[in-house]
């Protein structure tokens, strides 16, 4: 469907989400001219009092579920938008820790598609339509997660009063550049005059930091104001550039203690009191699909059919939504610590998008994983299993390598869960696509 008189606030989602796909000559068209005018004309560029920019290469997804936990916890009206969705378009805007129902979003299109004077994208048209829920449901705060790069983003048009940085790497080279600084640039374009600018990255960009002295944003910076460590069973947190703030013994979480430090170097300038307690519960209680996400047995029942063996007998599964080198060597340190504790065998179910850097995403992990099950992703982005087993081929120092191609994430998923047994883990990785359509099985 591309036309949008056909479509109405009753219209299906699906019928909504089809138009919106084709409703932009470009599919990315970077820019805040466009998206910030019909902003300007809907008055939605203040979707709440109080409001959270996350960008970064890798991470954005954990700090922001963090930060929502934080203030939840504390008992705030908290509204979340991310990207991409792993399974469907609701995923992207939660509002106290709830997907919203299809009509909402249906009768947010509406109002946009209606009063809107530009030509817009699929992101940016659902940028608009988070911020008008956003500003109905009379929130405390919002988050709001970059979806490419910062400066030129959708999300760019609202003056966050809190910007954060988890990491640069090296990701989207088409639109950000190809080296740290010139992407570094991109995403310090979320920095505002004279606001707070959080930056968990250990090896920050020397464009980073000018860019924020630029703007006299006060910089907040990993290793130099604020600090994390590992202890035995527990971690510490500590900073003295507000105010001196310790904290020791805090629960190890599951998601990256480098992502809950950022989200924790926040709390200084947050016009919010987030007491000890409600820290150590957002910390018990935070977790994220899709990043390095252990199933629990009781979510497998779909999949012990599949394999056609009882749950129990079925290898753990861990789904992780890396797709990029950065996060392939976070992804390979975890499995090695894991493969320490165990004896069994890990197997990787495996699809990468043609446009990602696969040879930098399989390196790391060559030596870490026992078996691969490479699989085809669909679509214009997606790349066949063959092709992704000459790159591993490419970068193998051996010739034993165990290596099948399959074309889906269903076969693959099938053949790791029927072949290997419950000593063993299936890692089903590479790409929202590979998780999203593991999640579909179930």
């Amino acid at each position: 469907m591309s036309n949008s008189n056909l479509l109405t606030s009753t219209s299906p989602l699906e019928q909504w989400l089809c138009f919106l796909e084709n409703a932009h000559f470009k599919a990315i068209d970077l820019g805040l001219d466009r998206v910030k005018s019909v902003a300007q004309q809907l008055d939605l560029l203040r979707p709440a009092p109080f409001v959270i920019t996350v960008g970064g290469t890798n991470g954005k997804g954990t700090t922001c579920r963090l930060l929502e936990m934080l203030l939840l916890n504390a008992g705030l009206r908290v509204g979340v938008y991310s990207s991409p969705h792993l399974i469907r378009y609701n995923e992207r805007v939660r509002i106290q820790n709830q997907e919203l129902a299809d009509e909402l979003h249906t009768e947010a299109f509406a109002f946009i598609e209606q009063h809107k004077s530009q030509s817009l994208t699929y992101f940016e048209f659902s940028t608009l339509s988070a911020l008008y829920l956003f500003k109905q449901a009379n929130l405390d705060v919002v988050i709001l997660e970059v979806g490419l790069g910062g400066r030129l983003d959708a999300t760019n048009i609202v003056n966050a009063d809190l910007a954060v940085i988890t990491s640069i790497d090296i990701d989207h080279t088409d639109f950000l550049g190809n080296t740290r600084e010139e992407i570094a640039f991109e995403k310090a374009g979320i920095f505002r005059p004279n606001k707070p600018a959080i930056i968990g990255e250990a090896n920050i960009p020397s464009t980073l930091l000018e860019h924020g002295k630029k703007l006299n944003a006060l910089l907040s910076c990993r290793n130099t104001d604020w600090t994390f460590s590992i202890q035995e069973n527990s971690w510490a947190w500590e900073t003295t550039k507000v105010e001196t703030i310790s904290m020791d013994n805090l629960p190890i979480c599951n998601i990256p203690l480098a992502n809950a430090a950022t989200a924790l170097a926040t709390l200084p300038y947050l016009p919010f009191d987030i007491s000890l307690p409600v820290i150590h519960k957002s910390l018990r209680e935070v977790e994220l699909t899709g990043r390095f996400q252990k199933m629990k047995l009781d979510k497998l029942t779909n999949l012990a059919k599949l394999a056609e063996k009882p749950i129990e007998k079925l290898p753990q599964i861990i789904l992780d939504v890396g797709h990029n080198p950065h996060a392939a060597l976070y992804l390979a340190e975890k499995l090695t610590a894991l493969k320490a504790k165990s004896t069994g065998k890990i197997i990787a179910v495996c699809g990468i998008l043609k446009d990602k850097d696969s040879q930098g995403i399989l390196t790391p992990l060559i030596n870490v994983i026992d078996h691969w099950n490479l699989v085809t992703l669909e679509g214009a982005r997606g790349q066949g299993s063959d092709a992704l087993f000459v790159t591993l081929q490419q970068i193998s120092q051996t010739s034993a390598l165990k290596v099948q191609t399959y074309v889906s994430v269903y076969e693959g998923v099938k053949s790791a869960v029927q072949n290997f047994t419950e000593n063993d883990v299936v890692l089903v990785f590479g790409s929202f696509y590979t998780v999203g359509a593991f999640l579909e099985l179930l």
